[in-house]
């Protein structure tokens, strides 16, 4: 099924036969528009660079970030209380403020700036901001009054654990430490989702990098949080040492944090919103132009983008229903991995090309297509690598990432096999992103939303059957080896098949509804080409992996990974991959 990570950024003429025209191979001489560098496609290639800055200085502090909770609550109850506090605060952020932002703010507000109507730009923005500001501080009331039911419902197999505490089965009850931490967390989803306009804003300015890079407040005020409270509570840092009632104190002073940091997130883009719009007025009128409009086209996308939350709830609930404690973390981990290629390269690209997009709308049919295209070749050659990365050299970035404090080996091996499960799907959800971003900019919100809601149906299809047969596997019997501690099974693998086959059958889906309304097409012979390459990459990866196995496991997945991503690149750019032309001509400058 498909899920997202906190941190996750916002997605969102016919042809005689359904057939995809290939692209010239890896070498072979392309036309030149596939290379000149037209000032909208410089202004893309940098917003998307400048986009994946952000987020790789973002998401490596969220690695860290992700570092620490492993360290404290390795593949644990404890974690897995994590994982549920999280979740519904964190659809919510992904509907009200990102999925709104992409859909209705984003391409309303850089039509207006385009057509130099500041002035209605500024009411417009204004208007959005205070409906945004009222709908968040009441949905932040109602989760701290209703947090119970909200846990008992996300998390169903939670209600037993009284009973298990009490029989000696269970270190912590789940369900009380969840209601908790959902009474801190929901303050914080009222404020990301302010953010998130803050966000919509400064990317209609073509100003990608603030807000991409204000995560990492919020990542490092969670650092901060658990390690101040370690230090308070145990007087310092012990890998294993924390009994259950300082692991659930920590938990509950990172969800602190995390209120914190959002607070932060939001405020250290606020100087450069005022910066970048020419007007602002400040109301909760829905009078105002554009915001009707844009209220109309929020609910299609909500329901859209709805459905494919659900299914990431769907995941949480048959996780805690279904999974044994710390199925959950494992799930968590795995996703937080499946998400980094997403939102590094699918969102960077994404993000910079939606209010591009919206610009290109009306007549403009040819630019907007060819737009489109060089956008899914740019996502492929980066994406296409990651995904054979992950399926070959998935086992040692996990460990060099978590293996650390209470996460051992035998946890190791179950994100890799989780991590797997939900590799396969990568490149299908990464264009897709791409896809439903070029339905928001010609204004047909409709069919995301359709497509999403068979995409969970299949999702929940596959992955029901899917979790009780994997969970027939343990880590042990599928490696061979032999752990003291318990035992770990692979159900989780079952929710990461269900959200790979579902995600190809969404982007199979979306190409098809496209390709009625624009002559788009998918560069599939060109990826096969980077598959290729990947896999050429691989062979001088594994021989270091031979030559230092027994070195440190972050020294060694820097250099395995330095090695195949290095090789990778230098034979594309000396065969001659024009997706590697914008970032080269960045470099360069």
């Amino acid at each position: 099924m498909s899920s997202s990570e906190s941190a996750d950024r916002p997605d969102p003429s016919q042809q005689a036969s359904g057939a995809e025209a290939e692209e010239p191979a890896a070498g072979a001489s392309s036309s030149p528009s596939d290379s000149a560098a037209s000032p909208n496609n410089e202004v893309s290639s940098g917003g998307a660079s400048l986009v994946a800055g952000g987020i790789l200085t973002s998401r490596v502090t969220g690695l860290l970030r992700e570092r620490v909770l492993a360290y404290f609550f390795g593949v644990s109850a404890v974690m897995d209380v994590w994982t549920v506090v999280f979740r519904v605060p964190n659809i919510l952020q992904n509907l009200l403020g990102e999925g709104t932002i992409s859909a209705a703010f984003i391409p309303t507000y850089s039509r207006l700036i385009e057509q130099e109507r500041y002035d209605v730009a500024g009411r417009f923005a204004g208007a959005i901001f205070g409906l945004l500001l009222a709908t968040a501080s009441i949905i932040a009331a109602l989760g701290i009054v209703f947090a119970e039911p909200i846990v008992a419902v996300s998390a169903p197999g939670f209600l037993d654990d009284a009973a298990k505490v009490a029989a000696g089965t269970l270190d912590v009850d789940r369900f009380a430490l969840s209601v908790q931490g959902i009474k801190l967390i929901f303050p914080m989803t009222g404020v990301l989702v302010l953010s998130a306009w803050a966000l919509g804003v400064l990317n209609s300015h073509r100003r990608f990098f603030v807000p991409y890079v204000a995560p990492v407040l919020w990542n490092v005020a969670i650092m901060a949080a658990l390690a101040g409270g370690a230090l308070y509570a145990a007087g310092g840092f012990l890998p294993t040492g924390y009994d259950t009632d300082t692991l659930s104190y920590l938990l509950l002073i990172g969800c602190g944090g995390a209120f914190a940091g959002g607070v932060l997130q939001f405020g250290v883009q606020l100087p450069f919103v005022a910066q970048a719009m020419p007007s602002f007025s400040f109301s909760f009128s829905t009078r105002v132009e554009g915001v009707r409009d844009a209220i109309r086209a929020v609910g299609p996308v909500i329901a859209g983008r709805g459905v494919a939350q659900v299914s990431a709830f769907v995941d949480q609930v048959l996780g805690s229903a279904y999974l044994l404690a710390g199925g959950l973390s494992a799930l968590r981990f795995g996703l937080l991995l499946y998400m980094l290629p997403i939102s590094l390269f699918g969102i960077s690209v994404t993000a910079a090309e939606l209010p591009e997009l919206s610009r290109l709308t009306g007549d403009r049919v040819n630019a907007f297509v060819d737009r489109l295209r060089r956008s899914l070749g740019q996502l492929a050659f980066l994406t296409v690598p990651t995904v054979i990365g992950y399926l070959a050299l998935g086992y040692l970035v996990v460990g060099a990432l978590l293996r650390t404090g209470q996460f051992g080996v035998q946890d190791q091996w179950l994100v890799y096999f989780t991590l797997v499960s939900y590799t396969i799907g990568i490149l299908a959800t990464s264009m897709s992103r791409l896809l439903q971003n070029a339905f928001y900019a010609i204004g047909n919100t409709a069919t995301p939303a359709r497509l999403a809601v068979v995409r969970v149906v299949v999702s929940v299809a596959v992955a029901f059957p899917a979790i009780f047969w994997f969970r027939e596997f343990t880590v042990p019997g599928v490696t061979g080896i032999v752990f003291e501690s318990r035992t770990l099974s692979l159900g989780a693998m079952g929710l990461g098949a269900g959200a790979s086959v579902a995600a190809w059958l969404e982007l199979g889906g979306l190409l098809r509804a496209l390709k009625r309304e624009l002559p788009v097409r998918v560069p599939w012979a060109r990826i096969l080409w980077m598959s290729l390459l990947a896999i050429v990459a691989l062979l001088p990866a594994f021989g270091v992996w031979w030559w230092i196995p027994g070195a440190p496991l972050i020294l060694l997945a820097v250099a395995v990974g330095g090695v195949y991503a290095g090789t990778y690149l230098g034979l594309a750019y000396l065969l001659g991959f024009s997706e590697l032309d914008p970032w080269v001509r960045r470099f360069r400058k």
